[in-house]
């Protein structure tokens, strides 16, 4: 890439911090002009017509249409959902950050998850405040069907993790996939046989139109009674209300979930008391300034020099 870029990179997050990202962004390609939009009216200083690239995370509604000589825009981590529903999203190409690191920190979180529910801590943690001594025999991992709803680059990663640590680890993605270790099914028609054989399901789909409440009353009926739940992805991928329910019922015996419908998690939501939901504040994965930096800056590379976007969004698609 040249020493000096052919236009400024406006940078908007009202959760991430905007000096960590130009200071990475900077170490990677010293000549880059980096702009940090205000949060929440997404104001940026200078001429907004010397704006060539955004980085963003939901920014405000109409934020692109002040920068006329756009040419990318970059999504702020690896799921697109928020940004490719937009009505306001620009005629260029659109990428996502696709970051080893990302990766590696959600597989270690997803990690966490299972052995919490395959070591039965939750059962532990309520006899401790109970003050019971309750003794539950432990199961070896490869007695235990863990299902990867979702097999993208998180979902392979978690997935690999999960068998690189024994478990009988199977796998569900839109399309046919390979992982090693891992039992790969694909197809609507494939979920029911998916959902039935797995002990503990952990949802890692990315949200578009057809995945949005794709686990409803009747395929969260599918699990095995006594399942255990996560999510990790988004929200709306599963039915909120269907959850609570099936949570209540005991068929689904107990979830973590780290993503919701409505962000943050209202108080008001029965999610709060249920003793047995962990709820953490969506944070299983982010994106990390030191190590995204350079796809970013090569990305920049590659549009001033007429070649193809790595990790380009179709937003047709929604992913």
């Amino acid at each position: 890439m040249s020493e000096q870029a052919s236009g400024a990179l406006v940078f908007y997050s009202a959760v991430d911090i905007g000096q960590e990202w130009k200071s990475a962004l900077q170490a990677a390609h010293p000549g880059l002009d980096v702009r940090i939009a205000r949060a929440g009216d997404g104001q940026v200083e200078g001429d907004p017509a010397e704006v060539r690239y955004a980085l963003v995370w939901k920014p405000p509604h109409g934020f692109f249409a002040r920068f006329p000589n756009l040419k990318l825009v970059i999504n702020l981590g690896a799921g697109v959902d928020a940004l490719v529903a937009r009505d306001d999203l620009p005629d260029v190409p659109v990428t996502r950050l696709s970051d080893p690191n990302m990766s590696q920190m959600m597989a270690s979180f997803v990690l966490f998850c299972v052995l919490r529910h395959a070591r039965d801590i939750p059962t532990f943690e309520r006899a401790q405040r109970e003050g019971r001594w309750h003794y539950v025999h432990p199961r070896t991992a490869h007695e235990i069907r863990v299902g990867v709803l979702g097999l993208g680059d998180l979902g392979a990663a978690a997935a690999l993790e999960l068998a690189r640590h024994g478990f009988d680890v199977r796998g569900w993605s839109r399309t046919p996939k390979a992982l090693d270790g891992v039992s790969c099914f694909h197809g609507l028609e494939a979920l029911p046989g998916f959902l039935a054989g797995s002990d503990i399901v952990v949802v890692m789909l990315p949200l578009t139109s057809d995945t949005r409440g794709l686990m409803n009353a009747e395929r969260l009926a599918q699990l095995p009674r006594g399942a255990k739940f996560i999510n990790v992805a988004r929200g709306a991928v599963v039915d909120e209300a269907a959850l609570i329910e099936a949570l209540r019922s005991g068929h689904i015996a107990e979830a973590t979930l780290d993503v919701f419908e409505v962000e943050p998690l209202p108080a008001e939501s029965p999610l709060w008391a249920m003793d047995n939901v962990l709820v953490t504040p969506h944070l299983a994965s982010i994106a990390i300034p030191s190590t995204a930096a350079p796809q970013i800056v090569e990305n920049i590379r590659r549009i001033e020099a007429g070649e193809q976007v790595l990790n380009q969004v179709d937003p047709k698609r929604g992913y």
